[in-house]
Order: C-alpha cells, then sequence, then structure tokens
C-alpha cells in the first residue's frame, strides 16, 4: 500500500512539472467502415478538457444529443452516459461522447441532479441532489431517447456516482426492461470509507445522511447508508443486463477500489491489461486502455485490442493512446 501511494505521488509531482498541456493527445478514432464519420477530435485527457468544457454553459458533449440520429444494425442501441458528482454532460464525457459518435454509436448524456435554484455556474454541478430524485430524471430522459431513436433498449456507460444512478432506475424504478448493457468507469457497489465523513457531518448538522449541506448525495455513498443497503437488498445483478465494472487501483476516491467488485458481474481492473496505467478517479473517464475495454463490451463481436501505454493521473497518455 505504501509503494503504490508513493507511486502515486511520484506520478503527480511529474504531472505538475509537465502542466496541464503536457499529456494532451488527441486523435480521431473513429472508423468510417464502423458506420461512424470518425472525425470528432478525442481528447484523453480529462483534466484539460473538464475544465474547458465547464466554460461552455449548457453545451452537449461533442457527438452527443443529436436527437434525429438512428441506430444502425450493428449498432441497433444507443448509449446513454451518466456523469459523476459534480460534473454534468459536457464536462465528463469529452472523451466518450465523441469516441462514440465516431464508432457510429448514437450518443445522449444529461445532467442530472442540480439543486433547484443554483445561483449561475453553480447550476452546472450536477450529482449533487439525493440519488433517488436523479434516477427519476434518469428514467425520463431513456424514456426520452427510445422515443427519439425508435429503439427499444438503450446501453449505459456510467462514471462514479454515474454508476449507481442507472442501478436505482433499472431495479426500483422499472428501467430493466429498457436496458442491455451497462457498463460502470470507478463504481463503488460497495460504498466508499471516504462518504463515511460525510455522514459525520449529517450527524453535527442533525440531518438526514440525504440532506448534507452542499452534496446531499455525498453521505449516500457509505457502505452502511439507507440509500445503499435498499439497493444491494436482494442482490444488484437485475434480469438479464449485461454489467461490467472497469476499476483503477488508484483510486483516489472509491476506497477501497475494490468496492467496485460485485459477484455475477464482470469485474475488470484496468492495471490487469496495463501495469503502466496509473489512472485514477477522474482520469479512468478519459483513459485510452479503459475506453477500449467498453468498446469491445459493447461491440464484442468486432474487438479490438486494448493498447498500453503510460497513462498519467489526470492528463492522461505519454506519448499517443
Amino acid at each position: 500500500m505504501r509503494r503504490r501511494h508513493a507511486v502515486i505521488a511520484a506520478l503527480v509531482a511529474v504531472t505538475a512539472l509537465l502542466g496541464a498541456t503536457g499529456g494532451v493527445v488527441t486523435a480521431p478514432v473513429g472508423h468510417a467502415e464502423d458506420g461512424g464519420s470518425g472525425d470528432l477530435p478525442v481528447s484523453y485527457n480529462f483534466l484539460l478538457s473538464a475544465v474547458t468544457a465547464g466554460a461552455q454553459v449548457d453545451a452537449d458533449p461533442p457527438g452527443g444529443n443529436d436527437w434525429s440520429c438512428r441506430p444502425t444494425a450493428r449498432h441497433p442501441r444507443p448509449v446513454v452516459l451518466v456523469h459523476g458528482t459534480a460534473g454534468n454532460k459536457n464536462s465528463n464525457w469529452q472523451t466518450y461522447s465523441p469516441l462514440l459518435a465516431n464508432e457510429g454509436y448514437c450518443v445522449f448524456a444529461l445532467t442530472y441532479g442540480v439543486p433547484p435554484g443554483a445561483p449561475p455556474v453553480q447550476d452546472q454541478l450536477g450529482g449533487i441532489t439525493a440519488m433517488q430524485g436523479s434516477a427519476r430524471q434518469l428514467k425520463a430522459f431513456v424514456a426520452r431517447v427510445l422515443r427519439a431513436t425508435g429503439a427499444s433498449k438503450v446501453d449505459i456507460v456510467g462514471h462514479s456516482q454515474g454508476t449507481l444512478i442507472p442501478e436505482y432506475y433499472v431495479k426500483l424504478l422499472g428501467g430493466a426492461k429498457h436496458v442491455k448493457r451497462y457498463i460502470s468507469l470507478a463504481p463503488l457497489w460497495h460504498g466508499t470509507t471516504i462518504a463515511n465523513y460525510y455522514r459525520l457531518l449529517a450527524k453535527v448538522f442533525g440531518v438526514p445522511e440525504d440532506q448534507i449541506p452542499l452534496c446531499q448525495a455525498c453521505g449516500q455513498y457509505a457502505a452502511t447508508s439507507d440509500f445503499m443497503r435498499r439497493l444491494r437488498a436482494g442482490g444488484l445483478v437485475v434480469g438479464d443486463i449485461e454489467y461490467t465494472n472497469i476499476m483503477t487501483k488508484y483510486d483516489q476516491l472509491v476506497v477501497p477500489y475494490s468496492s467496485g467488485r460485485e459477484p455475477g458481474m464482470r469485474n475488470v481492473v484496468v492495471q490487469d491489461h496495463c501495469r503502466t496505467d496509473y489512472s485514477e478517479h477522474f482520469e479512468i473517464a478519459a483513459d485510452p486502455v479503459a475506453a477500449r475495454i467498453v468498446l469491445n463490451t459493447l461491440d464484442p463481436a468486432h474487438k479490438r485490442p486494448v493498447p498500453c501505454m503510460v497513462v498519467l493521473p489526470f492528463i492522461g497518455p505519454v506519448g499517443g493512446p
């Protein structure tokens, strides 16, 4: 454990030396023969792309939310992207939205969990309110996607909190019949110990765990929260949904990272594919190693090799994906 922390510390130091632009890699990775145009640039630098996207108020991610898009025979299901805490549809998905659009998918992303009456700037921070309400927003969004595209099911790719919201939807809001593949980046099926501090805050303020000031959802991530207990009751695997969990050993927010493992689901650790991948909780949403695993999971009939390179925390690969 100490050695792992030392590696992370060293890489963060390298990140600081490189600067935010030192690890930027953009590449059109779509393939025309897959039905995609392949002409949207894809950034594998989470930090820079999220900061840049944050300045674009209420913008859609590149290639996303084209409501005229119709699924193809090769990619018959739209892909719905579900962001993490304090993210939004644009800041969280600067990698996956253009990547999937290049591959010929219809891609859709929502911003959920914004506190009512949030002032400017803060009104773009999603995933803040209690997760039950956010799941209802996802339910309405998926229904809109299905109506617009004519599809009967969607595939879901979620990150962080966005790995839990869909489970509430499929298990408790009747969404199982509308979801085929459910892919989770940095999932926390067993909670995270960091959330214990938020539950302590709830006691200090004398409020329920889902009413903590500034972040109502944060206390719900604790393994013993009422939300997690209800979500896990009777098991997490629902119907014939195909679950895939993609984790990183260097996750600093899902503690321990193995909280993302769940029996009955496919469990993948990116370092098992690439030992020099040092993606942490944020960069895993832009990591080219994880991205190839996601693409292979969405389209298992056309798998391509999973790449391996040095991937730094926050800023991504060195020398190209």
